[in-house]
C-alpha cells in the first residue's frame, strides 16, 4: 500500500460524526485532528497546518442557513490561501454549494456521505494544496533561503499577524519598520506569499547598498550603450517584478536627490530605462523597510514628505524580541532543533538556567543575535540540551535571572574577557560598574 499523505482538518459539532471520520480518515491521510467548533479554527490553522479543512455548515442547532459555514470558509482561504476548504452540510441546496464554491471552497459534500465519494474529494482537494504548497516553496526560493516567520504568542505580534491577514490580499503599499534583525525581510516575504500576487516573483533590492551611480540602472534598467560597459539591455528590478512585488529594504538610506526619481517611478508606474525615451508599464505591489525613523528624516529635511506618504499606506513596526520576553525561548528552540539537525547533535532542549540566560538578554541584534548565538551553543554543546555554560553571553546581556553558580561563571569569565576592566565587564554583563563591584566582593574576586 502506498504511505498516506496529507493533513485533514474536520471542524464539526456533532461528536458522533467526528468519532466515524477519525476512523475512517486515518487510514486514508497521514495525519487527521477534529475539532468541534471555530473556536479553536484559527489556533488550529496555525499549529496543524493541514492541506483540507472539512467544514461542517452550521454550529448553532437554531440556524440552519448555512451562513456560518460560508463565513468560515471566507475568512480560511483569507488566512491560508493555500489550504482548501470542502464544506460539509447536511442540506443539499444547490444555491448554497455554489456561494461556497464563489468564496473558495474545493467542493461540496452532503450528509449522509458515501464514504467513497468523500475520500475522492478530499483526495482530489488534498493534491491541489499541495501542489500550491510546492509552487509557493519555489518561488520563495528564488528570493531568499530564509525563515519562515515566527509568530509566537506575544499581544504585538498577534496584533501584527491581524493586520497581515487584512491587508495581504490587497495591493497596499506597506512600510515596515523595526530594528535591525527583528525580521522585516521576513514580514515581507510572509506578506507576498498571502497575497494574491503570491504565484509571481517577489524581487528583493537593499537600496542603502546600492550606488549612486548605479542606482536608476539597478532598479529601471539600461538600454544598451546608455554609458561605458553597457554592452547589452539590462532589465531593471522594477520590470524584474513585475506581477509581482518590489522589496525595497533599507529605503531610509537613498539619498535625496534620488528619492524624486524613485516616487516619479511610484507614480507613474511606469518606469524608463537609462538612455531609453519609452516608458514602460509597470504592475507592482511595493513593500518597503527601514531601522530609521522616516518621520525624523521628513523633519530634517533628509527624506521627502511626499514620498514618505506614499509608502506608508500600511505601517507595520516590528517590535524587538526585549519587547516580547515570551517569545524569546520558543523562538530559541525553534533555532536549536534546526541547529541540531544541520551540525548532527542530540540535543532535545534548553535548561532552566539557561532559559533564564535567554529571556533576560538584550539582544540588541534581536531575532538574528538570537540565532547566531543558539548556532554557536548547539556547535559547541556535548549535552542533550543546551544550559547556561554552553550559551556565551552577547555583549550587555544582564546576568540577573540566573543562579549563583552561574553568576559567579559569567562574572569570572566577563573579568578574564577583558583583562580586568570593570568598565567593559559591567557593560558585557549589562549591569553598573558599583553593581559589578559588589558581584566582585561577593565571590571574592
Amino acid at each position: 500500500m502506498a504511505s498516506k499523505v496529507g493533513k485533514i482538518l474536520v471542524v464539526d459539532d456533532n461528536l458522533g460524526i467526528r468519532r466515524a471520520l477519525e476512523i475512517l480518515l486515518p487510514m486514508h491521510f497521514a495525519e487527521v485532528k477534529t475539532i468541534p467548533s471555530p473556536a479553536t479554527l484559527v489556533s488550529s490553522l496555525e499549529q496543524f497546518r493541514p492541506d483540507v479543512v472539512l467544514l461542517d455548515m452550521n454550529f448553532n442547532t437554531s440556524i440552519n442557513t448555512g451562513n456560518e459555514g460560508l463565513y468560515w470558509a471566507g475568512e480560511i482561504k483569507k488566512m491560508v490561501p493555500e489550504v482548501e476548504v470542502v464544506l460539509f452540510t447536511a442540506y443539499a441546496d444547490i444555491a448554497l454549494a455554489v456561494e461556497g464554491m464563489k468564496r473558495g471552497a474545493f467542493d461540496f459534500i452532503v450528509k449522509p456521505w458515501d464514504n467513497e465519494k468523500l475520500i475522492e474529494v478530499l483526495t482530489a482537494a488534498r493534491d491541489k494544496a499541495r501542489k500550491a504548497m510546492k509552487r509557493d516553496a519555489r518561488s520563495e526560493q528564488t528570493t531568499t533561503a530564509e525563515s519562515p516567520m515566527f509568530w509566537g504568542s506575544s499581544s504585538a505580534m498577534k496584533a501584527i499577524r491581524k493586520t497581515l491577514e487584512k491587508i495581504a490580499p490587497t495591493d497596499a503599499t506597506v512600510l515596515i519598520t523595526g530594528e535591525n534583525g527583528t525580521g522585516k525581510d521576513v514580514l515581507a516575504r510572509e506578506i507576498h506569499a498571502h497575497s494574491l500576487r503570491s504565484g509571481k516573483p517577489m524581487v528583493a533590492v537593499d537600496a542603502g547598498a546600492i550606488t549612486e551611480t548605479l542606482f536608476e540602472s539597478e532598479l529601471f534598467g539600461h538600454v544598451k550603450g546608455a554609458f561605458t560597459d553597457a554592452h547589452t539591455n539590462h532589465i531593471g528590478k522594477f520590470e524584474q517584478a513585475d506581477g509581482g512585488t518590489l522589496f525595497l529594504d533599507e529605503i531610509g538610506n537613498i539619498p535625496l536627490h534620488l528619492q524624486a526619481k524613485l516616487l516619479r517611478a511610484i507614480q507613474s508606474r511606469s518606469i524608463v530605462r537609462v538612455g531609453g525615451n519609452e516608458a514602460k508599464p509597470i504592475n507592482i505591489r511595493l513593500i518597503c523597510a527601514t531601522n530609521m525613523d522616516l518621520e525624523q528624516l521628513v523633519r530634517e529635511g533628509r527624506f521627502r514628505e511626499d514620498l514618505y506618504y506614499r509608502i506608508n499606506t500600511v505601517h507595520i513596526a516590528l517590535p524587538p524580541i526585549r519587547e516580547r520576553k515570551e517569545d524569546i525561548v520558543p523562538l530559541a528552540q525553534m533555532f536549536l532543533e534546526r541547529f541540531a539537525e544541520k551540525y548532527h547533535r542530540p540535543l532535545t532542549g534548553i535548561s532552566p538556567d539557561a532559559a533564564a540566560m535567554l529571556t533576560e538578554g538584550r539582544w540588541s541584534g534581536n531575532i538574528r543575535e538570537l540565532q547566531n548565538c543558539i548556532e554557536k551553543a548547539v556547535i559547541l554543546s556535548d549535552g542533550s540540551e543546551l544550559t547556561a555554560k554552553d550559551i556565551q553571553l552577547p555583549v550587555g546581556t544582564t546576568i540577573k535571572a540566573v543562579s549563583e553558580a552561574e553568576e559567579e561563571r559569567l562574572v569570572r569569565e566577563a573579568m578574564d574577557r577583558t583583562d580586568g576592566n570593570i568598565s567593559a565587564a559591567a557593560k558585557m554583563l549589562g549591569v553598573s560598574r558599583p553593581t559589578l563591584y559588589a558581584k566582585l566582593k561577593k565571590y571574592g574576586l
